[in-house]
């Protein structure tokens, strides 16, 4: 009978301490799950210990802590920087800077903040650049200006474990007086194309006219066909037209030109 009492009583102190020491360990046990596209960082007090891909991770036991990064492809704007052209015009520029990580551990122990070096190397490489360009080359060679961008961050971001894909151009903004002088530059060359375009169509208008009036020299006939043609437009337009005889007038007879004595007789 003591026995029994024994057993149950050490079954209770097992249930009992059981009950007690759950949530210590429950404490012990760690759960991450990492995203698709991105990675885990697992660090024991501190110290770096390996990588976690996507997925769900158990770990066991006290100090485990991850710190998440996406691998995934990603934009960064650089808006509204003010820099001054190798003519000393100050435009305000925004870059748009296409980047992925690829070297995550490097990327989170390297650097303080790896965001914000590749902002800066993009600021100093738009400075660098853009201080060599006039302004006139700078808007017709923006995307020449975006492979010199590209060609100087890239080994910089490429130090703390990031890879620039592309740097591009996104806005260039100009002063309101370099606006209205680049609107008059551009007005005038739209009024010097009209005006071009008027002295061809009067010249080639002349030299049909010119062309015209050798055929009719030669063959007296077709001006009284034209002339035919034009009393007939103007009645049938219900006009009443008034002409002369041109000097050179020729009438015809039986479809050919009349001779003087024919011709006098018809008068």
């Amino acid at each position: 009978m003591n026995y029994n009492i024994l057993f149950i009583f050490g079954i209770a102190v097992v249930v009992i301490a059981g009950v007690i020491a759950m949530p210590a360990i429950k404490n012990l046990r760690h759960v991450f799950r990492v995203p698709e596209g991105w990675t885990g960082l697992v660090y024991h007090h501190g110290l770096y210990m390996r990588r976690n891909n996507a997925g769900r991770h158990v770990l066991w036991g006290y100090g485990w802590t991850m710190n998440l990064i996406d691998l995934r492809k990603t934009s960064l704007l650089v808006a509204g920087q003010e820099v001054l052209t190798a003519d000393s015009v100050g435009l305000r520029l925004s870059l748009l800077v296409t980047y992925q990580v690829t070297e995550p551990v490097k990327a989170a122990h390297e650097t303080q903040n790896w965001l914000s070096d590749l902002y800066n190397a993009t600021q100093l490489a738009l400075r660098a650049v853009v201080s060599g360009v006039a302004v006139e080359a700078l808007l017709n060679q923006r995307l020449e200006i975006g492979a010199q961008l590209l060609a100087r961050v890239q080994p910089e971001a490429a130090k703390i474990g990031i890879n620039v894909l592309a740097v591009e151009a996104k806005d260039v903004m100009f002063p309101a007086d370099l606006k209205r002088a680049f609107a008059d530059v551009l007005k005038a060359k739209q009024e010097g194309h009209a005006t071009l375009e008027r002295a061809r169509g009067e010249s080639a208008s002349l030299r049909n006219l010119a062309n015209a009036a050798r055929v009719l020299e030669g063959n007296p006939a077709l001006m009284n066909l034209r002339l035919m043609q034009s009393l007939s437009a103007a009645q049938n337009a219900g006009s009443t037209l008034v002409v002369g005889m041109p000097g050179g007038f020729v009438p015809l007879k039986n479809g050919k030109p009349a001779t003087s004595t024919e011709a006098g007789e018809s008068n």
